[in-house]
C-alpha cells in the first residue's frame, strides 16, 4: 500500500493511497496519537507495513485500516490498553 496522504479529524485517523482510496481508523486505540500535538502527529514516516511516529513511540500498521470497531476480541483488547499492568516492585 502506498500512502499518499494522512489527516486527523473526528477522533479518526485517515489515510489515502495512490489508488484514491480512503481510508480511516479510530483513535480510540492509539492514546499517544489522541494525545500527540499536532507537530508529533506532522512527525511521521512511513514504512513497507506502516506508518511510525518515533517522537511518540506509536506504529500503526496499515492492515489496522481495515480493521471493525465491532471486531471479536476488540472490548478485551481495548481494556487491556486502558487497564495496563503495573510492573513489579523490585526486590
Amino acid at each position: 500500500m502506498k500512502v499518499e496522504k494522512l489527516w486527523f479529524a473526528d477522533e479518526q485517523i485517515f489515510i489515502e493511497t495512490d489508488t484514491g482510496e480512503q481510508l480511516s481508523q479510530s483513535l480510540k486505540w492509539y492514546p499517544r496519537l489522541t494525545k500527540a500535538t499536532d507537530a508529533q502527529r506532522k512527525a511521521y514516516r512511513l514504512s513497507p507495513m506502516g506508518i511510525h511516529w518515533a517522537d511518540i513511540d506509536e506504529d500503526v500498521s496499515f492492515e489496522s485500516f481495515y480493521y471493525k470497531d465491532d471486531e471479536i476480541g476488540v472490548k478485551h483488547t481495548l481494556f487491556f490498553t486502558k487497564f495496563r499492568q503495573k510492573k513489579a516492585p523490585q526486590a
